[in-house]
């Protein structure tokens, strides 16, 4: 792809009619214009994939781990480019930025390791009376096509954790990335054709809810892998009919900060959990339990630790945190932090908005009913809660429509067993923020945050079919 950006379709780099600005929410320049699909496109996009479908199930497992190997080789190579990308469109800090590349480099090779580990079973059929001379096998078949729908918050490392995974188990590949961050999601595509990719098993196809719409309804999508918004997530399950789904939803993640915990490790991990990447993650940490006996000593040392962040030009290493995607999301949480403080809730920290950036926020006597604290605020805004025991810190977090993942810290072996036992979430982390994920580990939650996990080993399974042989041996 050189030149102006296009659109990817079954191999072959496309222009369209209509064309969108991609804006650097931090000074508001025009970063690029990219054409929009129309549903001709889609449709042309879909025809490829299911035309492919077959030439990919063909692949074998060698060539499905060496182009992700060299996939993975050649975003090493585009590192620095592929960085500054991802800031310009997103407004995310360059160090988080080339983060999100070294993840993507390490999904990348965890894929084509899961490539070469996909396995039958045996199923002993002389159970039976009868079937004494008969022999059943188990083998997994690619599902055909996956379609790819993916938010702008990691906008690279989120389409490899789902086109990655169906390219190792042998499937034709449709990715929409978010509108408002597509660039490298058309580059992922580049290096995807460079690295030996079938050409008809991949497009990506930029647009909004009326791509991903005809994505999902097509009865030639055989599986949806989904990231974004719960309410987006509930329109996808309610329409996908008998399709496949992956969907990875929201959160309101929280973290309990036991009376033996060290405020050593719990305070930076918690700054770190609220607020990189903007608060913009899923499992960023919102809600922040503290035993009463520690409340006092916590605040003294979390507040200034978020005072100290940098809040500035996502293109200097230096920044801490950065601009929101775009100007709406900005004045949303500032809109949410106001209202807080009408219902009593008091600015610890923070709580000033300037253009699309929002100052790291901390909120103090909140209500369970505030939207800060129940619904997923998306930003960088931690409300802080003093609570009187171990059950009522557990009780608060399970508190929630959301089942995410949710932290602890503390140093007793019993009070970290319990709250894994107890909490109504899809991961512990204990003595670590919510905001804690390495790429290979199950990824995924209950309740309104999704269904199925998102991890290499996880998702090269789900996109895969279960077939039965049985062999009658006269």
């Amino acid at each position: 792809m050189t030149g102006e950006p296009r659109l990817l379709i079954g191999g072959e780099w496309v222009s369209a009619l209509s064309k969108v600005p991609i804006v650097n929410p931090y000074d508001d320049t025009v970063v690029a214009e990219v054409p929009v699909a129309d549903a001709e496109l889609v449709e042309r996009a879909l025809q490829a994939a299911a035309e492919a479908k077959a030439e990919m199930a063909r692949l074998p497992a060698y060539r499905r781990s060496e182009i992700l190997l060299k996939a993975a080789r050649l975003v090493a190579e585009r590192k620095e480019e592929l960085a500054a990308t991802i800031t310009r469109e997103t407004g995310k800090t360059i160090r988080n930025s080339r983060q999100e590349i070294d993840r993507s480099i390490f999904t990348l090779t965890v894929c084509a390791e899961e490539a070469g580990r996909l396995a039958g079973e045996e199923v002993r059929l002389d159970r039976v009376p009868g079937s004494e001379n008969r022999m059943g096998f188990v083998v997994r078949q690619p599902v055909g096509v996956v379609a790819c729908i993916t938010p702008f918050n990691a906008p690279f490392n989120l389409i490899c954790h789902k086109a990655g995974p169906a390219i190792a188990a042998g499937n034709a590949v449709i990715v929409k990335p978010a509108p408002q961050a597509p660039l490298t999601g058309l580059m992922l595509g580049e290096i995807l054709l460079e690295a030996g990719l079938p050409p008809r098993a991949i497009s990506v196809v930029n647009g909004g809810p009326d791509v991903g719409r005809q994505l999902v309804q097509d009865p030639r999508v055989n599986f949806i892998a989904f990231t974004g918004s719960a309410r987006v997530g509930q329109e996808i399950a309610r329409t996908a009919g008998f399709k496949k789904l992956m969907l990875e939803l929201g959160s309101n993640a929280g973290v309990y900060v036991h009376s033996d915990a060290r405020l050593d490790k719990a305070v930076p991990r918690l700054v770190q959990g609220a607020f990189a990447t903007t608060g913009q993650a899923c499992i960023s940490t919102q809600r922040i339990y503290v035993h009463e006996s520690l409340f006092a000593a916590f605040l003294e040392r979390f507040l200034p630790a978020v005072e100290r962040l940098v809040v500035g030009d996502p293109m200097d290493p230096a920044t801490d945190i950065g601009p929101m995607i775009d100007k709406a999301a900005a004045e949303r949480v500032e809109a949410w932090i106001r209202e807080a403080e009408a219902g009593m809730a008091r600015v610890l920290v923070g709580g000033r908005r300037q253009g699309a950036t929002v100052w790291p926020t901390v909120l103090a006597e909140v209500r369970p009913d505030m939207k800060v604290v129940c619904e997923e605020v998306f930003g960088p805004v931690v409300s802080v809660i003093p609570v009187a025991s171990l059950e009522e810190g557990l009780a608060r977090i399970n508190d929630s429509a959301y089942g995410l993942q949710a932290g602890i810290f503390t140093e007793s072996i019993d009070v970290a067993f319990r709250a894994a036992k107890e909490l109504e979430v899809g991961g512990v982390i204990v003595n670590d923020s919510s905001k804690y994920r390495v790429d290979n580990m199950p990824f995924g939650g209950v309740k309104a945050s999704g269904i199925g996990r998102e991890s290499p080993a996880d998702c090269v399974e789900r996109m895969t079919e279960k077939k039965l042989l049985v062999f009658t041996l006269d």
